[in-house]
């Protein structure tokens, strides 16, 4: 791995942490207020269409890069990759990941300015991305019906669009990975 930094010369390296989400017109009712003495009614459906969002965010600096994808798998993964290697195309970029089976597929194309680093087996608490799914959750899928996949895919945007660099920076800013670099 020294061999690749040092052979290649870019501007930053960067430490990323990846991972996907689904968002759909299913919901989960949440908790919410109410008057003492009254139950919420709250909306619910169980219509199963999702898009996958594929994220990868530095908690160092709160930089981020996010796709909308129609489903979890390789071809998906790849198209992400590409976006993202083009995104910081003069960095050298550590994602980590774990371990989906379309992140150590043989079909994967990982572009060169990306080395992957895979988290132990059941660690999602490893990966702080996954606070920013809960994040998203929160600011625009709570307690709300989705008429089409289309509102969904634009409220996905929306809330993705309004969560700051520093946002991300509190959120996913762990003390283990800030002292890395």
């Amino acid at each position: 791995m020294r061999s690749e930094f040092s052979a290649l010369k870019y501007k930053k390296v960067r430490l990323m942490f990846q991972d996907e989400a689904g968002f759909g017109r299913i919901n989960k009712p949440k908790y919410c207020w109410c008057t003492k003495g009254t139950r919420p009614s709250i909306p619910c459906h169980h219509i199963r269409e999702y898009r996958y969002v594929y994220g990868a965010v530095e908690p160092l600096t709160g930089e981020s890069c996010f796709l909308i994808m129609p489903r979890c798998d390789t071809i998906c993964m790849n198209v992400f990759l590409k976006h993202l290697s083009k995104t910081y195309a003069e960095d050298k970029i550590v994602l980590v990941c774990d371990g989906a089976a379309w992140h150590k597929a043989k079909s994967l194309e990982v572009p060169p300015n990306i080395h992957l680093l895979f988290l132990p087996p059941y660690t999602p608490e490893m990966n702080p991305i996954e606070q920013i799914w809960k994040e998203i959750r929160k600011r625009g899928f709570k307690n709300e019906l989705f008429q089409t996949l289309e509102k969904v895919i634009n409220r996905l945007c929306d809330v993705i669009c309004s969560i700051s660099a520093e946002t991300i920076k509190s959120i996913t800013g762990r003390d283990w990975i800030l002292s890395i670099f």
